[in-house]
């Protein structure tokens, strides 16, 4: 692979995972015989077919996409071979020769997504920070949204909540924390999202809170089957008392549903 053609390669891949899209390398690892490319060239294919870079072309390309596209899906590292021999039996192209591939999934970083920077939003960007996870956070009061106030944030928006949907909007990766000061918020917000493929929605409040909010929502239209997803009160009971102890709560029912959807 040319100097050039890797630089575009690892820029491409670079500003795939800074934007949390999911992608797959496929990188030629040995061959033998005559083949189109030779150890070392790269290819990257995304959730949606498409390829940046090539490893050969042709019929072997389509099967290399097919298999990495199982990969992405499968979220596991696979080595593959491919014999380019007789099309007539199924060997995609007639070089004659093979090339063993790894395809190698970039999975974007988890991501909580938390909407209101008071105390308790705050308290859970800080922990979801130290725990590893990408975080964003979202709020309509500038004061509470800089990077004085929330300094682990890694993305800050200020504005809608619509807005910040817009911006960054969540995927199957990403875990919304709902901590606003309102229940008239939560009953415009909600809607946008349990529209999203957000793996978890939690949203503060007491029961009562939550009886009446849904009851709204209900009456707006918003189907039960969409606010079924949703886990309120937010957090294990656990006793949290402190805005420390109840990040702590929020992001333990975080990790247990990330996981048993995963499993």
């Amino acid at each position: 692979m040319r100097p050039a053609d890797h630089r575009a390669l690892v820029a491409e891949l670079s500003a795939a995972v800074d934007r949390g899209t999911p992608v797959v390398v496929a990188t030629i690892v040995e061959t033998a015989r005559s083949v189109p490319r030779h150890a070392g060239a790269k290819m990257l294919i995304y959730a949606d077919g498409t390829s940046f870079g090539t490893v050969g072309g042709g019929q072997v390309e389509a099967l290399i996409r097919s298999d990495a596209l199982e990969a992405l899906a499968g979220q596991s590292t696979r080595l593959k071979e491919y014999t380019l021999e007789d099309p007539e039996q199924g060997d995609p192209g007639i070089c004659g020769g093979t090339m063993t591939v790894a395809l190698e999934p970039y999975m974007p970083p988890h991501t909580i997504f938390v909407i209101g920077c008071g105390h308790v939003g705050r308290a859970v960007i800080d922990l979801a920070h130290w725990l590893g996870y990408r975080t964003v956070a979202t709020d309509d009061r500038p004061e509470l949204v800089d990077e004085s106030s929330i300094p682990n944030a890694d993305v800050r928006l200020v504005g809608t909540v619509a807005q910040a949907v817009d911006e960054e909007p969540p995927g199957a990766h990403t875990s919304i924390v709902v901590v606003t000061r309102s229940h008239e918020m939560d009953v415009e917000i909600i809607p946008m999202l349990v529209a999203t493929p957000a793996r978890y929605i939690g949203v503060m409040g007491s029961k009562r809170r939550w009886a009446a909010t849904r009851a709204q929502l209900l009456e707006s239209g918003v189907a039960a089957e969409a606010l079924d997803r949703i886990r309120v009160p937010i957090g294990l009971d656990i006793g949290a008392e402190t805005v420390e102890e109840i990040a702590v709560s929020i992001l333990s029912e975080v990790i247990r549903a990330t996981v048993s959807e995963n499993q």
